[in-house]
């Protein structure tokens, strides 16, 4: 796509790169850096005009990079940061953005500031970068209060004192080995815009911000009406500990930073919020003029497989966050979620196919919306949730705190096949190679890469002819949409002077919405009829009442 150099980011296309999953480069089955740089070519053959990396910072790998050890650095299983500059370079060549994941909510256990604190007296500097506190109880055997993690189980342990004595409790809003940081402590901001200048300084175009609804919690840690409700839902909904009023001074603050580096350069570097919270309008807040550039909006992502359903969200992300002057950022899935075609397949029982055809339509219709759009790697290839890895190679920390399989995010990690009919599948190469870091299933040779580029009828050239009209016509960039009436689970809306886009969410076909030259369908649709689970583009023949 052909960006404005200064807004780039309202209607770019990212990629999200898994990095251990997506191209291994030193035989050792999990992906790096150097494998990352070598795929570039092929993203950029695909059309996407900037790529998304997961954590690859020093790191014990709890959490694969969540727990960040040390925020300037590259772990020495990516990499190292001549590598990265190289990557940054040739990504620049290129003409792809780089935008790195940041982790501020929490870090690692093994993070020096933490070993500080634990081995820091209750009350001392060290400790006040994070949440300690005594337990209660007579002997302080409980936790301070009754929050749950995340990951399941309680949001609190305890240490071991100096002397050898129990001690305090520290909080995790995830995992053991991710304690939260303490932002009413000033250290920690000062600390955090130390690490954003080190990285804008090697180039980077901006970042995407894990957490950014959470950072503060409330200032008196007091009990939950519902503890669990994090845990049950897999999601940030704990009201005392995200989505404090305080967390908007922090992203005031980031923007400041990216604009000062505007101001030097002229080059708009991106801060796009991971923002889960219970509405648009609320959402709405994190993007004002001052603050985060874009969220994610992942109310597309979560809505059932209804017309009715995806207007309604659609609808509103239109009235309440591209009211503010940002630009809507779309996502259907990412490396929480199970993947966009075992997700509309569900029940099993309606097939594999079913669910195909409806993530095909699905991903048109995302980048017909206006604004912005992130892919997640292997969606351009249809990659199925890999339901059935057995419990013994399972890294996830969600299964090891609870035991259960659900919503486990193993299944969507699995490395990306790029060739041939065996594992690795071209994921990993050389003589001595290891085997991936998960298990790839014996079908992924139908998905693989090559095989993709090949067939023209691939989930692949989906994507990249949908890319290619985004670059292609000026009605598929930002601006508005106008809904058309449509009978009984249709969605169709009208973009620019014509530009039709619509979907079918039944299985019976139905007439088009409008008579015009068709320009790109997510399946075979005949003139005149739009099937069902099929999205298409139109550029109508005339007035569009």
């Amino acid at each position: 796509m052909t960006l404005n150099t200064h807004r780039w980011w309202r209607e770019a296309v990212i990629y999200q790169v898994y990095v251990r999953s997506f191209l291994d480069s030193t035989g050792d089955g999990v992906g790096d850096l150097a494998g990352v740089r070598a795929g570039l070519p092929y993203l950029k053959k695909l059309g996407v005009d900037g790529i998304w990396l997961s954590p690859f910072y020093p790191s014990p790998q709890h959490d694969h990079g969540y727990d960040v050890a040390d925020y300037c650095d590259v772990d020495p299983l990516f990499g190292d940061l001549a590598e990265f500059d190289l990557l940054v370079a040739v990504a620049r060549r290129l003409g792809v953005k780089v935008l790195l994941d940041i982790v501020p909510n929490h870090c690692s256990s093994e993070h020096p500031w933490f070993e500080e604190a634990l081995a820091a007296e209750p009350g001392s500097a060290a400790r006040a970068r994070f949440h300690f506190a005594d337990g209660r109880g007579p002997d302080g055997s409980e936790p301070p209060n009754n929050w749950h993690s995340m990951f399941g189980g309680p949001a609190w342990s305890r240490v071991t004192e100096a002397d050898g004595r129990p001690g305090q409790w520290y909080l995790h809003m995830f995992a053991p080995e991710q304690p939260d940081w303490n932002w009413r402590n000033p250290e920690i901001g000062a600390e955090f815009d130390r690490i954003l200048r080190f990285w804008l300084d090697r180039g980077i175009d901006g970042f995407r911000i894990d957490v950014a609804a959470g950072l503060y919690k409330h200032p008196e840690l007091p009990d939950s009406d519902d503890p669990e409700a994090d845990a049950r839902t897999r999601d940030s909904v704990n009201p005392l500990a995200w989505n404090q009023p305080e967390v908007h001074q922090v992203w005031r603050q980031w923007r400041s930073v990216c604009e000062e580096y505007k101001v030097r350069d002229g080059r708009e570097r991106l801060l796009v919020g991971e923002v889960s919270v219970p509405t648009a309008r609320e959402h709405a807040l994190y993007v004002r003029h001052d603050e985060l550039h874009q969220a994610f909006f992942f109310d597309l992502l979560s809505a059932p497989w209804d017309a009715d359903a995806f207007r309604k969200v659609i609808s509103e992300a239109m009235q309440d966050i591209a009211g503010t002057g940002s630009t809507v950022t779309w996502v259907l899935n990412n490396h929480d979620q199970v993947r966009t075609v075992t997700r509309y397949g569900e029940p099993a029982t309606e097939g594999s196919g079913l669910g195909a055809a409806r993530a095909r339509a699905a991903a048109l219709l995302m980048l017909a919306l206006p604004g912005a759009a992130y892919i997640y790697q292997g969606e351009e290839l249809g990659l199925p949730e890999v339901v059935d890895l057995p419990d013994d190679v399972l890294t996830d920390p969600i299964f090891h705190r609870t035991g259960s399989r659900a919503r486990i995010r193993d299944g969507c990690r699995v490395p990306l096949p790029w060739s041939g009919q065996a594992s690795p599948f071209g994921f990993t190469s050389g003589a001595e190679s290891a085997k991936p870091w998960l298990p790839q299933p014996e079908y992924f040779a139908e998905y693989a890469t090559d095989r993709a580029l090949a067939d023209t009828r691939s989930f692949w050239h989906l994507y990249r002819d949908g890319l290619q009209l985004r670059d292609a016509l000026p009605q598929l960039g930002e601006g508005t949409l106008r809904w058309l009436d449509t009978p009984p689970g249709v969605l169709a809306f009208v973009r620019g002077d014509g530009l039709v886009c619509a979907v079918n969410f039944g299985t019976a076909p139905t007439p088009a919405p409008v008579s015009g030259t068709p320009l790109l369908s997510s399946g075979p649709c005949p003139a005149g009829v739009l099937p069902g689970s099929t999205a298409a583009w139109w550029m109508s023949d005339g007035a569009i009442p």
